[in-house]
């Protein structure tokens, strides 16, 4: 594992094929990113607490633990909740995409692929990455979203049901934290992939159904505020 004790910009490579980390250091290099690398999923945790990288780029199987593993334990901690994560794996069945963009990664790339485009993809969640960063830091200290009973607290990442706090995961909770800033407003399921995931793509829009289930289970009474629109989306009920 390398250490940088420069912050911003980072990208790290997690994957146990030096070949490949030479190859994808050199090209981010020559773009203009730092680049940090890892070859097991301890040692990436630990690259991740070191440097806070902007990106991670996650291979699928690694010695130690599995890509999607890394995924989730990213997600699961408010500290790194906001950082991109890209899968770049061998791996092309759509149920490992699926799973992958389950656990939260932000893309899924699939070997062999063209450094161009993986360079291009990594720039573009990068900025997307600093800019959700930027607006979890800017949120007001103190304010809260409310509807009724449930409330919501963006800075601290918590979340009241009748006054008890209630556990959410990463992904519900900025699904849940985007319909209520816009009570009443009609949601896609193209455009929640694109505003709580950063995504885009032939996705298929199931995993917003799956994450909008859990959710509602997790919400006891206010289960209902959050409504189907049947052939269009989701909304929070106004």
């Amino acid at each position: 594992m390398t250490a940088n004790k420069e912050l911003k910009d980072t990208v790290l490579i997690v994957d146990d094929e030096q070949a490949f980390l030479d190859l994808l250091s050199f090209n981010l290099s020559e773009a203009g990113m730092k680049v940090e690398t890892a070859q097991t999923a301890a040692d990436a945790m630990k690259a991740v607490a070191l440097v806070r990288p902007v990106v991670v780029i996650l291979d699928l199987m690694l010695p130690d633990a599995s890509g999607t593993e890394v995924c989730r334990r990213l997600r699961q901690d408010p500290a790194t909740a906001e950082i991109g994560v890209m899968m770049l794996t061998a791996r092309a069945d759509e149920y490992d995409r699926i799973v992958g963009f389950e656990v939260g990664a932000d893309d899924y790339v699939v070997k062999p692929f063209s450094v161009r485009e993986v360079v291009l993809r990594v720039k573009a969640l990068a900025r997307r990455s600093s800019e959700r960063l930027r607006a979890r830091l800017a949120v007001d200290v103190g304010r809260r979203l409310r509807h009724e009973g449930l409330e919501v607290d963006p800075e601290r990442h918590r979340v009241f049901v009748e006054s008890e706090e209630v556990s959410l995961r990463p992904l519900e909770f900025r699904l849940l934290a985007l319909l209520m800033e816009h009570p009443g407003r009609v949601f896609s399921r193209a455009e929640l992939l694109a505003e709580v995931w950063g995504i885009t793509g032939d996705l298929s829009t199931r995993t917003v159904d799956t994450h909008v289930r859990r959710l509602r289970s997790r919400l006891g009474p206010y289960e209902d505020a959050v409504e189907t629109v049947p052939g269009f989306g989701y909304r929070m009920r106004a």
